[in-house]
């Protein structure tokens, strides 16, 4: 089963002609799930491989413009290249709260019919998530009007033990998202497959008489078989150790984590992607403004014991050589200092239209 990873936008603040702003989407099983969607994303998907048709999930890290301002057109799009479908199951969004009024205001505004359902599943933040004069409840923005039908969503709070929020859990994987501290309240995302059935001893089956056949698929699906001879076999007899699943990592602006929950959740992540804004020499205006530089990610992931840190939403200042011109800065430079904090692991600096496959365990 194939996973992989491609940046549509990897620059802070704004779109430029070498980085686009925020986005990111993950695919799996031929789905895509868009992490951020800052102006210009339809346009990304556009020079990429990827195919925006494919999108089934929608994630906002947080509600600063350069990560999701792109999401109103792209779903107008979205909705020009489709029929309409009653069987379509809803696109679910998920980001704080505040994001479905903007949704239905920017739909209600411009007189825009989606021709497929959609459903907005809103965070509630904590007041820690940023400066006490930067938080807004945003329950007035209601105003007593109800959203067209299709739009409402669950409404998802902390969970007070886990210190985190459940948002999808099924057969393969769960998805969570777990708090950040930023100028205003913003989340990373963590997701991770459930453990696969181990591999069965085809070897020990044969050396009990059990010849391959339909009895193996029972055990391989935890049911327990009985022979002629009256021996009883479990699956925990034959099957070795359960295969780990992957675990994907996607934090959002932060100058920093809130609680436990974070390094918890991405412990052993094979992929932490998390926004290096500025470099190491910046790090007082960095948190000043609720960022990180690359020795700030790479203290996190080290804390995590992450498998492989990606840094991304970089100022528009850092270029390559061949970009760079008066008052730009060498932005391999933030690779060096990331790598210094991580004792020689290797750091990867996002790039536009880069894909990082995530390899299934084995």
């Amino acid at each position: 089963m194939s996973m992989d990873i491609t940046f549509l936008g990897t620059g802070s603040a704004y779109p430029s002609p070498t980085r686009g702003a925020s986005a990111l989407v993950l695919r799996r099983e031929g789905e895509c799930w868009l992490f951020d969607c800052g102006e210009g994303t339809q346009t990304q998907f556009m020079k990429s491989h990827l195919k925006a048709g494919l999108i089934t999930k929608i994630f906002i890290t947080h509600l600063h413009g350069d990560h999701f301002f792109g999401l109103p057109g792209l779903l107008c799009t979205l909705s020009l290249q489709s029929s309409p479908d009653p069987s379509k199951p809803p696109v679910d969004i998920y980001g704080p709260l505040g994001l479905r009024n903007f949704i239905w205001r920017s739909m209600e505004l411009s007189h825009s019919q989606l021709l497929f359902p959609y459903t907005v599943h809103e965070l509630v933040p904590t007041r820690d998530q940023c400066p006490a004069e930067e938080f807004k409840e945003f329950s007035y923005l209601d105003g007593g009007e109800v959203p067209p039908q299709g739009v409402q969503g669950r409404i998802v709070h902390l969970d007070p033990v886990e210190n985190s929020y459940l948002l999808i859990e099924d057969e393969q994987l769960v998805v969570k998202a777990f708090r950040l501290f930023h100028r205003i309240p913003s989340f990373g995302f963590v997701v991770e497959e459930k453990p696969r059935t181990g591999k069965l001893n085809v070897q020990k089956l044969k050396d009990l008489g059990v010849q391959p056949g339909p009895l193996y698929g029972k055990l391989k699906n935890g049911t327990a078989i009985v022979l002629e001879n009256g021996i009883t076999i479990s699956p925990s007899d034959v099957l070795e150790d359960p295969i780990p699943g992957r675990k994907i990592c996607i934090l959002g602006d932060c100058s920093g984590v809130v609680g436990d929950a974070a390094v918890k959740l991405c412990c052993e992540a094979d992929v932490l992607i998390h926004e290096a804004t500025l470099d190491d020499t910046q790090e007082e205006k960095a948190r000043e403004h609720g960022h990180s530089t690359p020795k700030m990610a790479s203290n996190f992931a080290k804390s995590c014991k992450v498998k492989k840190l990606v840094l991304t939403h970089f100022s528009q200042r850092y270029k390559p050589a061949a970009q760079r011109g008066e008052g730009d800065a060498d932005i391999t430079e933030l690779k060096r200092q990331a790598e210094s904090v991580l004792d020689g692991q290797e750091v990867t600096l996002a790039e536009d239209f880069m894909t990082i496959e995530i390899p299934m365990k084995k």
